[in-house]
């Protein structure tokens, strides 16, 4: 590990010890993996890298407000292959960010959004160590663009950051104009039949 990669920010993800999260059974295992230490999750980028903020990505055509508050995205009967995404919000000085909106929104395993309802929309609050739990499917391609989850994080009374989330070893990586490898889902892994990974939003610090 190079000095640049030894920071405080570093330690902090190397150590901290995160409690299960009782309202979504399949992140509370992945929660007490990293508390047992049995999993080390890497930094994203954007902590890695100076403590440089979340790059900001267009919303697009598809985004609707108002979505429920919910962790589970997955309506019922949804086909697809299950997607846990947990991570933290955190402001460039190493800070959490207690009740953080964090909204997500996709589509589903067939490249399809709902434009009339809520299916694969919900929006969530970070606990007060800045910790979140999505539970969604790994979505679907459509024509123009790779696969991706929409997301606005936003600090309480705070500007909203619109951006977007990205899997890795997808080949049309490489030829969407939107994509950027520091959205990069972090810790991709498969846990039983279902995938698992992680990312930190890393919001500027206030002034």
């Amino acid at each position: 590990m190079t000095e640049r990669e030894l920071t405080r920010r570093r330690l902090l993800e190397l150590g901290l010890a995160l409690p299960p999260l009782a309202a979504l059974s399949h992140a509370a295992d992945l929660f007490a993996e990293e508390a047992r230490g049995a999993v080390v999750l890497r930094a994203t980028p954007a902590i890695a890298d100076d403590d440089e903020p979340t790059p900001a990505q267009t919303e697009g055509p598809y985004f609707t407000p108002n979505s429920p508050r919910r962790r589970s995205i997955v309506p019922a009967g949804a086909s697809g292959t299950r997607l846990t995404v947990t991570g933290r919000v955190l402001r460039t000085n190493g800070n959490p960010v207690a009740r953080a909106l964090v909204d997500f929104w996709q589509c589903d395993a067939r490249g399809v959004y709902d434009n009339n309802g809520y299916r694969f929309r919900g929006h969530q609050f970070t606990d007060a160590a800045g910790r979140y739990a999505l539970t969604t499917v790994v979505p679907g391609l459509y024509p123009g663009r790779t696969r991706h989850i929409h997301v606005k994080v936003q600090a309480p009374n705070r500007n909203v950051l619109t951006t977007q989330l990205y899997f890795p070893g997808v080949a049309r990586n490489r030829t969407d104009g939107i994509y950027d490898a520091d959205l990069l889902l972090r810790n991709w892994r498969k846990v039983g039949n279902r995938r698992a990974a992680r990312f930190d939003f890393v919001l500027a610090a206030p002034n």
